[in-house]
């Protein structure tokens, strides 16, 4: 019940410590690079001017991976930056099973000068799209 007095009470107070906690969230959301849709990803592709890198592991992307995509499992994503130099002058697509990874390896590419972008909702929403996967 206090509660509730107080935010009627404080109610400037309480507005301004949402929206500072709702900008700080829309922030981190956009270092890590800006989440696309599956179709915006197909333009880019289709374009050539960007280079999808699947983080899930290798299981995972024999199983079913978009076609022409990078893999580098989500350990490895520092380790192995080489692998992507040659691609700097694309827009770097970061997908993974679901979306849960892509933002720590977002922020790890865009502190290396890549231009990044996160496949929303990961492979599952590429397969919910039925969209093609390649299977090795």
């Amino acid at each position: 019940m206090n509660f509730f007095v107080f935010i009627s009470q404080e109610w400037l107070l309480v507005s301004t410590l949402v929206v500072l906690i709702y900008i700080y969230a829309w922030r981190e959301r956009i270092k890590s690079g800006r989440p696309i849709s599956v179709h915006e990803v197909t333009q880019l592709l289709n374009k050539d001017s960007a280079v999808l890198l699947d983080v899930r592991d290798n299981a995972e992307f024999k199983a079913g991976h978009i076609v022409g995509a990078i893999n580098i499992p989500f350990s490895k994503v520092a380790a192995e930056l080489d692998k992507l130099e040659s691609h700097k002058s694309k827009i770097i697509i970061v997908a993974d099973k679901l979306g849960q990874h892509a933002g720590s390896v977002g922020r790890t590419l865009e502190k290396q000068g890549f231009v990044v972008r996160r496949l929303s909702g990961g492979i599952a929403e590429w397969q919910a799209q039925n969209l093609p996967l390649v299977k090795k």
